[in-house]
């Protein structure tokens, strides 16, 4: 098994941060040829999803649409103000897991891997874990 804590910079309050590149170097430096890559986000405020890398314009959308589902302000009673944060890193999810085969990642043609920030700029941890 192969464990790595990555360390991520987030720049804005919600945003989307590409980490294919950096789960795909763990793989790398690890030489795995087959097996799972689990990528797991240990925060309440932040989480992980998978979906299209070719076009940042679906990282916008994605962040205007959860916005309005969710927006900043709407009542919550969590005295800290992130309630919103925390209701989408539910919704997102914590983990993803990610086949590999020949020592790369099983993603779709389009697909990347990204972190979801809801409650930034922070510094974030990724947990990488290959099986």
């Amino acid at each position: 098994m192969v464990f790595q804590n990555l360390k991520i910079q987030t720049n804005e309050a919600t945003e989307f941060v590409d980490i294919t590149s950096r789960v795909r170097r763990v793989i790398a430096d690890a030489a795995v040829s087959d097996g799972i890559c689990t990528v797991f986000i240990p925060h309440t405020t932040c989480g992980v999803t998978i979906n299209e890398a070719a076009d940042p314009d679906v990282k916008r959308d994605m962040l205007m649409e959860l916005n309005k589902i969710v927006p900043l302000s709407d009542g919550y009673q969590h005295m800290e103000g992130n309630s919103a944060a925390h209701i989408k890193t539910s919704m997102m999810g914590l983990s993803v897991l990610v086949p590999i085969q020949n020592s790369r990642l099983l993603l779709g043609t389009w697909q990347g891997i990204y972190l979801c920030e809801f409650d930034g700029p922070r510094s974030r941890s990724v947990y990488i874990s290959i099986q």
